[in-house]
């Protein structure tokens, strides 16, 4: 399944009315750690089809950074049933960011 880019015109149904479990990446064209966590990203987004992948442009979708208090990116934020479960800060392993789903 590939990543899916999350605005808020489809931020309610792709995150909030999903019936798997979400992982939001929050990222940036200029962010160092950004680019070294996309790959990981995009790949589990191909391994797994019981995740859905997704990820959102800080410059482009302002109201989404402020609404999930995004301060420093990366940042992962994963939901399960419409929820914030797990939210991470930082460049992560690979196999961590799936830890944000268990």
């Amino acid at each position: 399944m590939a990543v899916v880019t999350i605005t808020t015109e489809n931020f309610e149904t792709e995150v909030m009315q999903s019936d798997k479990p979400v992982i939001i990446d929050f990222w940036a064209d200029w962010c160092g750690p950004c680019k070294r966590l996309s790959p990981a990203v995009d790949e589990l987004s191909e391994q797994t089809s019981e995740i859905k992948m997704c990820k959102v442009n800080v410059d482009e979708q302002p109201e989404l950074v402020s609404r999930f208090q995004i301060m420093s990116i990366p940042t992962l934020i994963s939901f399960k049933n419409g929820n914030i479960y797990k939210t991470s800060v930082g460049l992560i392993p690979k196999n961590a960011i799936l830890d944000l789903v268990k």
